[in-house]
């Protein structure tokens, strides 16, 4: 009887540990905007996108924001992705037009409760240009369940403008700002490419908010052996981390990672067959090209929210 009682105990324990401990694999990833220019460099979206969708497959990514998604390639995504749905639209005219800023989850585990998106700009609920940016920047945001737990979350996911200094300092004071105001002190998920690394105004503004925390900073294991752009050259090295992914205090970062998987392209000599006595003789090499599946690295963190 005492055996039983001490079986039942302990499953109550683990069920308990595990409803107070909620794991998520969370991204960001730019995925580069279909263009004519990189087709011709090799760098095509039909070639990329079969590679960016595997990598998210592999990696598990339970949900995650992406930059530069036009919506040909929304939908390329989601029938390479058939267990992910989205939120998100396009910035140009709030609708289809222009890159979207989605956010991608999945659907058996997270529950969408409601979601929206704004301009980052002095007016926000329509598509404009604000400050001294150069396009329209837009945020897309969404509140989830996890359907397991019962874990209660926000996520904001933007990509701020390239040139604009003003217009980038002024959107990080505005999603906080929204954030504040929509969120209190629930958690919350904030993803982007922010087109600042972490020695800039923009992302100190974030970081030191009390709200929000890098979460580079505050993992306990990092893989980070380059910084997050590659501008689709493989021998390139950069510290400047531009794409982050910044967490509410009430998450502990397990793991963070920049993910700088590649993959091979052939060249005209790639029938040619490459051997040599270090490896057995029938196995052989070919010449191919290494490829990075889009300009940016995705980062990924492994989180854990404790009730």
């Amino acid at each position: 009887m005492k055996k039983k009682l001490l079986a039942v105990c302990l499953v109550l324990i683990c069920s308990i540990s595990l409803l107070n401990a909620q794991k998520l694999n969370v991204a960001t990833y730019n995925i580069r905007n279909d263009n004519r220019g990189d087709s011709i460099a090799g760098n095509g979206w039909v070639q990329r996108c079969p590679v960016i969708c595997e990598l998210i497959q592999f990696h598990d990514f339970d949900i995650f924001g992406s930059q530069e998604v036009l919506n040909n390639q929304l939908n390329d995504m989601l029938a390479g992705l058939p267990n992910f749905a989205y939120i998100g639209v396009g910035r140009d005219d709030g609708k289809t037009a222009g890159e979207y800023a989605p956010i991608f989850y999945k659907k058996d585990k997270f529950k969408l409760l409601k979601s929206g998106n704004f301009w980052l700009s002095k007016e926000t609920t329509f598509p404009n240009k604000g400050w001294d940016a150069v396009l329209p920047r837009i945020c897309t945001w969404g509140e989830f369940e996890d359907r397991t737990s019962g874990l209660r979350f926000w996520f904001f996911n933007l990509h701020m403008d390239h040139v604009g200094v003003e217009a980038r300092k002024e959107s990080a004071k505005l999603v906080l700002s929204k954030i504040k105001e929509m969120c209190g002190t629930e958690p919350v998920i904030f993803t982007g490419d922010f087109n600042v690394d972490q020695t800039n105004e923009s992302f100190t503004l974030i970081n030191s908010s009390g709200i929000m925390r890098d979460s580079y900073e505050a993992s306990k294991i990092r893989y980070a052996q380059n910084g997050t752009f590659n501008g689709f050259n493989t021998d390139r090295k950069t510290n400047s981390r531009i794409d982050h992914i910044f967490v509410s205090p009430t998450f502990d970062v397990l793991r963070y990672g920049i993910l700088t998987d590649t993959y091979r392209s052939a060249v005209a000599e790639s029938n040619e067959e490459i051997k040599s006595g270090n490896f057995p003789k029938e196995v052989s090499l070919h010449k191919y090209s290494a490829r990075v599946p889009s300009d940016h690295f995705p980062v990924m963190v492994v989180l854990e929210y404790k009730k």
